[in-house]
């Protein structure tokens, strides 16, 4: 999900903002079912550019409504093709070709991972404080994710017998959060809206040029009407509308609250997965997902008391 900028934020939210928000976790951890499903009837590259297509186009038309005709500059471009290349091209293609792999659920669960990563990135990358509690929530997240990896066996990691579905899926986290970096500088003079919209246009350019050279863009003569549902959901609902409930709840309650309701998507992803797929996780593959989960929690947790304590001694300076 897109770094979002935060507008001044009421004490109190509607109700309405809280269940878009639980939407919103849903149908993101319902994406993990609905690709599975469309990678299994078509070429993951084709799926990504159908989807991503009617994303911008519903997008786009958001854009126009709301802020006009977009005019970004040569550099404004530039940054919009490097969110395009990192966390559509990219992300779609470790994405789906990893959901050729492995669980749905399985998968949703490493991806819980990315809040960690980042917040080790901006420790390593950019000098971010660390805090003996933030240090231990990513360790304990990164702990969890490799449980989910090995299936319960952090020896397979040592031996070499980690799947490509497995290291496509952990390519994800990494992907997300270079997006993440990559958005905080393109927040700088776009929308959060306008951001993701120039995002999907590139990577939609990016996925659709890939599936011409692959030649599956047009191979979709044998895609069912389940395919073809499970693309719509993924770009109308999936991309479109749930950016849209998220951005709102950021505007309306502030990114730290906003965020606590992301912990939910792989818990619906493995609830999703067993109901629609009939996928069944170990209990390894379970507890390792609950330690990313907590780890995550308790990093987003540790890095904004660090933050406030930070903000607390410039103003007392």
């Amino acid at each position: 999900m897109p770094a979002l900028s935060v507008a001044r934020q009421p004490s109190v939210a509607p109700p309405a903002t809280y269940l878009k928000l639980i939407g919103t976790a849903l149908v993101w951890g319902a994406t993990w079912i609905a690709g599975r499903v469309a990678v299994s009837e078509a070429a993951p590259l084709a799926v990504a550019s159908w989807r991503f297509l009617l994303a911008a186009l519903v997008l786009g038309t958001l854009v126009v409504i709301h802020e006009g005709w977009p005019r970004w500059s040569w550099g404004e471009w530039l940054t919009l093709a490097a969110l395009g290349a990192s966390g559509i091209f990219l992300y779609n293609l470790c994405f789906l070709y990893g959901l050729r792999m492995i669980e749905a659920g399985r998968g949703a669960l490493v991806v819980a991972l990315t809040p960690a990563v980042v917040a080790a990135g901006d420790w390593l990358l950019f000098g971010v404080p660390m805090s003996p509690a933030k240090a231990f929530g990513i360790v304990l997240a990164m702990f969890g994710c490799l449980l989910v990896v090995t299936n319960g066996d952090p020896r397979l990691l040592f031996t070499g017998q980690i799947g490509v579905g497995e290291w496509l899926i952990v390519g994800c986290s990494v992907l997300w959060a270079v997006y993440t970096f990559i958005g905080r500088r393109g927040t700088r003079s776009l929308s959060p809206l306008a951001m993701t919209f120039g995002a999907s246009l590139t990577g939609w350019v990016m996925l659709t040029a890939g599936a011409l050279l692959q030649g599956s863009l047009f191979s979709l003569a044998e895609t069912t009407w389940r395919g073809w549902g499970a693309i719509v959901f993924l770009g109308m609902f999936g991309t479109a509308l749930a950016f849209t409930w998220y951005a709102e709840a950021v505007q309306r309650i502030g990114a730290t609250r906003s965020a606590v309701f992301i912990n939910l998507v792989p818990v619906s992803a493995v609830i999703l997965g067993a109901l629609l797929l009939d996928e069944r996780l170990g209990v390894a593959v379970l507890a390792g997902g609950a330690l990313v989960i907590v780890g995550v929690i308790i990093t987003n947790r540790a890095g904004a008391r660090l933050a406030a304590g930070i903000i607390s001694k410039e103003k007392t300076a």
